[in-house]
């Protein structure tokens, strides 16, 4: 049986501002989530880590196969009004926050579609809820946001107004991130978990001389 309630993600209508998107609730059925919390990737440090370089449980593999399954990509595909044929998929795993997380930005344009699912069973905190923003330097200036919990998605197409973040928070906010992205980005190495951390530094102090 799918882990995923693909009617209600069909049934769901797709928003077109300042994005196409949509926002599923529920999406992971909650009878999978126990087990996929279980078998969750094994991470101890803050940051978005690939999901082949860690090590998870069997529950948590059938779920990625099927999210990265024909059928699926249909579903987006059919959702989207867009063919996504050409673009393979990308799969990240985040857990622990760092101070640095959530600030607003826009996915590069090598992504075209970026998917986040949520884990936690619970949040109880004000911040950490994702939104789309509407523009880059107002965190309380928002279209819509997103509560970390209970297999939630937001799913939205990249474009220039695409702009996202969540207000600080602490703790475990355990997120997958899926994107159909241009061949060509697979065969770059990026910069993922603490070692983001630092190149954000220090792009970040080079601007200031």
């Amino acid at each position: 049986m799918s882990m995923l309630n693909l009617a209600k993600f069909d049934a769901t209508p797709l928003q077109t501002e300042p994005c196409d998107y949509l926002i599923v609730p529920g999406f992971v059925r909650p009878e999978a989530l126990a087990g996929l919390n279980a078998d969750f990737p094994a991470i101890d440090a803050a940051g978005n880590f690939p999901f082949e370089d860690l090590s998870w449980g069997p529950r948590f593999q059938a779920l990625v196969d099927e999210l990265t399954g024909p059928d699926v990509r249909r579903h987006f595909a059919a959702k989207f009004g867009m063919d996504l044929d050409a673009f393979p998929t990308q799969v990240t795993i985040r857990k622990h926050m760092s101070r640095l997380d959530g600030r607003i930005h826009n996915d590069s344009r090598s992504k075209k579609i970026t998917v986040l699912i949520y884990f936690n069973e619970q949040w109880t905190q004000r911040g950490g809820q994702l939104r789309l923003n509407k523009s880059l330097d107002r965190m309380d200036d928002y279209y819509v946001e997103v509560p970390p919990v209970c297999g939630n998605l937001i799913a939205f197409r990249r474009n220039e107004h695409s702009f996202h973040g969540f207000p600080s928070a602490s703790g475990e906010r355990r997120t997958l991130q899926m994107y159909w992205v241009d061949p060509q980005r697979l065969q770059r190495k990026k910069a993922t978990g603490m070692r983001k951390i630092i190149h954000k530094l220090v792009r970040r102090a080079i601007k200031k001389f």
